[in-house]
């Protein structure tokens, strides 16, 4: 696919996705429309060599797997992402009245979003709500496509100082205001349950999040940027599943992950720091007739592919990126470390990594933070935690991280492809920590 194609692709997908539901639908879409049959947890799994089967759970989390036609080099090569972002979430009871006449939305910070980028713009909601339809209760996807609320700042004349930097305070300044006195309490559950096809009274509970309608879009002179809500980390998420469905490999089980939660720490059922992965791995050996010895043999000669997105210099503060180690947009993947292993690249999957890339002719960048920041961490060393393999840390370059409207490199989404298709595309022999052949 062309990097044009590939980039409109993008786009398309963060429209798809404002919230993780949306995102992990989306995904399974992708996996539909390419033969691969769905293995629901709760029912008995099986498969055979050239399969391609995916497993979700929470509907919020997806892992995928393309099982080798030969599988004589059998072992793991896993990519993962996640699917949500951060934002704000609405409360179980919404809505604040006052003062005068006035409605405002009762929500939390669902991860460490840049507060300010969400004042004086409208707003949506979107997620998932859990309906009573007869004797079932049963879970579907809401978007409300109208702006239905804003979250307006104070004049600068009402501030003291210049007003240039707010300091919000998220419970007083940060609920969105929903009517100023033509709506009236219960409006906001009428508007979800008309949204979900239902009746006010049957919708049981709900897991809606704030969104920005600001459409995504590729811009500049030369068209090198591409910008949107949701980028990290749908854009790496957009990458693996992209390098993950060009690519069939005969001798391993290739395997996509898009985990939900990791901007609140991935200690869900869903995370990264579940047993999802090793559950479905380990469900995924058996089905194929192997047995625990092999289970085992196989995580030893695996490796994993960790993708989330990385700070890009920016270009009126160079000096908060260490002076070597820093990335730039429309220069290639980013190989990410840090000594305290809250990114969980070593010398032994960065050589493998660096050696793939080389072969393809692919360009990579190196991160690592300033030696007086703490920094991020991400879903690759929590999924370690579970399911231990070699892991390197990646990412693609990003402007304005968590903000509501990030920015990102247009090429760097063909770059991205077409590492991680190098790496799924790879015959790769591990022998512990100490060597790798690389077929």
């Amino acid at each position: 696919m062309s990097e044009k194609n590939l980039v409109s692709g993008l786009v398309d997908f963060l429209r798809a996705c404002p919230s993780m539901f949306h995102t992990a639908a989306a995904i399974r879409a992708r996996l539909d429309a390419a033969g691969f049959t769905y293995l629901p947890e709760g029912e008995a799994w099986r498969m055979e060599p050239g399969g391609r089967y995916y497993t979700v759970r929470n509907n919020s989390s997806v892992v995928a797997l393309k099982v080798g036609a030969t599988l004589d080099s059998y072992h793991f090569q896993l990519a993962a992402a996640h699917g949500d972002s951060p934002t704000y979430k609405v409360k179980a009871v919404p809505e604040l009245e006052g003062p005068g006449e006035s409605l405002r939305l009762d929500v939390e910070a669902y991860g460490g979003m840049i507060d300010h980028t969400w004042l004086d713009r409208p707003l949506g909601v979107a997620g998932r709500v859990l309906v009573r339809d007869g004797a079932r209760v049963e879970s579907r996807l809401v978007s409300v496509a109208d702006d239905v609320c804003l979250i307006p700042s104070v004049a600068v004349h009402l501030e003291r100082g210049s007003g240039l930097e707010p300091r919000l305070n998220r419970a007083r300044d940060l609920c969105p205001l929903f009517s100023a006195g033509e709506l009236s309490r219960g409006a906001f559950d009428e508007m979800v349950a008309e949204a979900a096809g239902c009746a006010p009274a049957d919708v049981l509970a709900r897991d809606l999040f704030l969104v920005a309608h600001e459409e995504p879009r590729v811009w500049g002179r030369a068209r090198e940027f591409v910008s949107g809500g949701r980028l990290d980390d749908l854009q790496c998420a957009y990458v693996a599943l992209e390098a993950f469905l060009a690519t069939d490999n005969p001798h391993d089980v290739s395997v996509y992950a898009c985990f939900d939660n990791e901007e609140v720490g991935s200690g869900t059922k869903q995370g990264a720091l579940s047993t999802l992965l090793a559950d479905t791995l380990r469900r995924a050996n058996a089905a194929l007739g192997r047995t625990e010895e092999d289970y085992c043999r196989a995580l030893a000669g695996s490796m994993l592919v960790s993708c989330d997105n990385a700070h890009a210099v920016h270009p009126s503060h160079p000096e908060k990126m260490d002076e070597a180690n820093r990335c730039y947009l429309n220069r290639g993947l980013v190989i990410k470390e840090a000594a305290n292993q809250h990114y969980c690249t070593d010398a032994f999957s960065r050589a493998v990594l660096v050696a793939l890339l080389d072969r393809a002719g692919v360009p990579y960048q190196s991160f690592a933070n300033r030696s007086d920041v703490a920094g991020g961490s991400t879903l690759g060393n929590l999924s370690n935690a579970q399911v231990s393999v070699h892991a390197v840390d990646v990412g693609l370059p990003q402007l304005a991280m968590h903000s509501v409207f990030e920015t990102a490199g247009a090429r760097d989404v063909e770059l991205g492809v077409a590492a991680l298709t190098a790496f799924y595309g790879a015959n790769l022999h591990i022998d512990g920590a100490d060597a790798v052949e690389i077929g």
